[in-house]
């Protein structure tokens, strides 16, 4: 069965990550595949890339007119239309958990027929995922966290944070912001700190010569409350938002006692009802990274919900060396990875 695969260009601000690499995409290619990728002025692998590797350019936005039978992929949300989806789409949905736009998107593929893959339920036999850009999230966000708690420290709020195109000059540039504070390092809590997220953000925190508490499901299995959050200074949330997650942060925790003045939350699901950080209610974005919710002493929230496009390159190609494999098995999608993403769908367009 041949299989056409159709990489659109993002369309939100700040998104330069991609899917498919260059060699990716030549490695289906090679096994039979048609791939078409659309042209990005954004995206942080050249054109010309894709170009050798074989695949056919397309203008930006094209994919509405791709055959019906292709495979849509992307990374963040679609464009407000269509209105009608006819196609099967493979990006974050973020449609199954309860999210305000979630319903308005199951909508749209009622409306066409089409089919939402989502990335995120994209799970092996034992329901893990089997792809994530969770490590550079993770990075990326405890990152904008601990810069957040510096320019406490000089009584500001975290000002705008932009692309870093390499790793260690990021290192480099955050060593040199701490240094100027003085030698205080702040104590930092991360809950899931055993998955993807929860070690990079471990090992960032880890690298500035933060003294890091790593808490993950036996720490949390009591379902909370968890005043240990609030005698540490910073708090990075590395669970994903679900019916079973406790409630991390409680709606009063600002009223309270607390040496926590810096959340940092990865996972960033505020419109969830299953938020487990329930101080916010909205996320925030590279140009306002923190959102002042007390004062006195002062409780910031970082919220940025496309993290790992802070360090684009090297996110991309982690997550599509990881979701290579199983884009290899799209000539049975009906089965494996994508058979239960489908299944997944299917239970959440039925429901009213």
């Amino acid at each position: 069965m041949s299989v056409h695969l159709w990489v659109r260009a993002e369309q939100r601000a700040n998104e330069q990550r991609t899917p498919l690499m260059p060699d990716g995409a030549a490695d289906l290619i090679a096994r039979g595949f048609t791939v078409t990728v659309e042209d990005s002025p954004t995206r942080c692998i050249p054109i010309d890339g894709y170009r050798d590797a074989g695949c056919t350019i397309a203008p930006a936005g094209s994919w509405t007119e791709a055959p019906e039978d292709a495979f849509i992929l992307g990374l963040k949300e679609l464009p407000d239309t269509p209105e009608a989806l006819i196609h099967r789409h493979i990006f974050f949905g973020h449609a199954f958990k309860g999210q305000s736009a979630g319903q308005a998107l199951l909508d749209r593929f009622r409306e066409g027929g089409g089919t939402l893959l989502d990335l995120e339920y994209l799970t092996d036999e034992d329901g893990r995922r089997v792809a994530a850009f969770g490590y550079w999230a993770g990075f990326a966000g405890a990152w904008v966290s601990l810069r957040t708690w510096a320019a406490q420290q000089r009584g500001e709020t975290c000002g705008p944070v932009t692309v870093a195109h390499d790793k260690k000059k990021l290192l480099n540039d955050l060593q040199t912001e701490l240094a100027a504070i003085g030698p205080r390092r702040p104590s930092a809590i991360v809950i899931g700190a055993l998955g993807r997220v929860g070690r990079g953000a471990c090992d960032l925190l880890t690298a500035m010569g933060v003294t890091v508490t790593r808490w993950d499901m036996a720490e949390t299995a009591s379902g909370g409350p968890f005043p240990e959050i609030l005698r540490h200074d910073l708090f990075v949330n590395s669970i994903l938002a679900g019916p079973s997650t406790p409630v991390f942060v409680e709606a009063d925790a600002a009223t309270k006692p607390r040496r926590l003045t810096v959340i940092g939350d990865v996972a960033c699901d505020p419109d969830s009802d299953f938020n487990p950080i329930k101080v916010y209610d909205r996320v925030t974005d590279w140009e306002k990274p923190a959102l002042r919710v007390a004062e006195r002493p002062a409780l910031d929230v970082m919220a940025i919900d496309n993290l790992p496009s802070l360090l684009p390159l090297e996110s991309s190609e982690d997550f599509a060396a990881q979701l290579l494999p199983y884009l290899r098995t799209l000539t049975v999608a009906d089965s494996g990875v994508w058979g239960r993403a489908e299944q997944t769908f299917k239970q959440h367009i039925a429901q009213d």
